[in-house]
């Protein structure tokens, strides 16, 4: 595992907190902090159902605090959308000159629940942002003692695969938009057609599933039942309840067009370790198939640990990731370009380029 020092840019543990609220179905995050912090995400968010305003901190309020802008906006906030639970969320300029979230919600007065998030951009890893997150959450009862710990164990897991074997694993890796669709989807349909037996296997990171969810189902479309075994981080019973139900959602469609999970290898959010599971059910039942198509967080399914000699697939949305899976021996390395904010605010599983890509092919 490197230590070096990361030069690319990577997530930050502020938008890692916004997710994460989003995620516990906050329906108001406020952003203490200046007006441009975390831009886009917060735009793409609001696409899924979550108000995110913010403070606007400005030069005075670096000087003299921003307390009492924090307090307004919690006021407004609370007068214009009635929420439930609402999320303060932290940002490099209100946590260097010491802002006390917790103390200004207190000072507001707002009548809902609030979740304050001490975070700043600064650390290394964005999954730090998350911890943070669900530990306030833990905190002020939202979730359980025993899903807070599960999370950590989750989040530590993925942030130790990033670094090892992924975006995080060296000091510069440059972007690539992989191999062609064309080409590798040319190559996967010879192997269909000649009766090669293939496992699909979804390891995807919350709702990102959506799109590789697709690839998986157009893999299915083209092959007979026979050929294809499906392995899927799908499980409808772990994680917070907004998770549990895209894995729901999805299930059920791939249901209707008569696909069927073979092997649940964990949650949404099970990613950093669900791949091991798939490894191993691989080794253990399949080891004899010719193919392996890894949808999502390809780099998180250890084929080379177990030995397993097949020819593979893999789809990622990372275009930092490309460079890695080669490292891994990955044949093929496929790039869904700008599939995260095509899946915000997704209610059943979306188009992707590449399942389209098979499909218009094996027509």
């Amino acid at each position: 595992m490197s230590e070096e020092m990361i030069l690319h840019p990577r997530p930050s543990a502020i938008v890692a907190a916004l997710y994460t609220l989003r995620d516990l179905d906050v329906d108001v995050a406020i952003l203490h902090g200046p007006p441009g912090c975390s831009f886009k995400h917060s735009r793409l968010l609001e696409e899924d159902g979550m108000h995110v305003l913010t403070t606007a901190m400005n030069e005075s309020n670096f000087v003299f605090g921003g307390q009492e802008a924090l307090v307004s906006v919690l006021k407004k906030a609370e007068a214009m959308f009635q929420p439930e639970l609402m999320g303060v969320v932290g940002t490099c300029a209100s946590m260097i000159i010491g802002e006390d979230l917790s103390q200004t919600i207190v000072d507001s007065g707002v009548g809902c629940k609030v979740i304050a998030v001490d975070v700043h951009a600064g650390y290394r890893d964005n999954t730090v942002g998350v911890i943070l997150t669900l530990e306030s959450a833990y905190k002020a009862g939202i979730i359980s003692s025993d899903e807070f710990e599960r999370q950590k164990r989750m989040l530590e897991a993925a942030t130790l695969l990033e670094k090892e074997v992924g975006a995080a694993s060296k000091s510069f890796i440059p972007p690539s938009k992989g191999d062609s669709k064309i080409d590798v989807a040319r190559r996967l349909l010879e192997l269909i057609d000649a009766g090669k037996k293939g496992v699909c296997v979804l390891n995807a990171k919350k709702e990102t599933a959506f799109m590789f969810a697709d690839i998986l189902r157009a893999v299915n479309n083209v092959a007979a039942a026979s050929q294809i075994v499906n392995i899927a981080n799908l499980d409808i019973n772990v994680g917070v309840r907004k998770i549990r139900g895209y894995s729901a959602i999805i299930r059920d469609e791939l249901a209707a067009d008569g696909i069927t999970i073979d092997h649940i290898i964990g949650g949404l959010d099970e990613y950093g370790v669900a791949g091991d599971k798939a490894a191993a059910i691989i080794k253990e039942f399949y080891s004899d198939y010719d193919f392996a198509v890894l949808l999502g967080i390809p780099h998180g399914v250890p084929l080379a640990k177990y030995n397993i000699k097949m020819e593979i697939f893999s789809v990622t949305n990372g275009p930092r990731t490309i460079e890695p899976l080669k490292w891994l021996g990955h044949d093929y390395a496929v790039l869904e370009i700008d599939l995260h904010p095509k899946t915000m605010g997704a209610t059943g599983i979306i188009p992707s380029e590449f399942g389209d890509t098979i499909l218009k092919l094996k027509e």
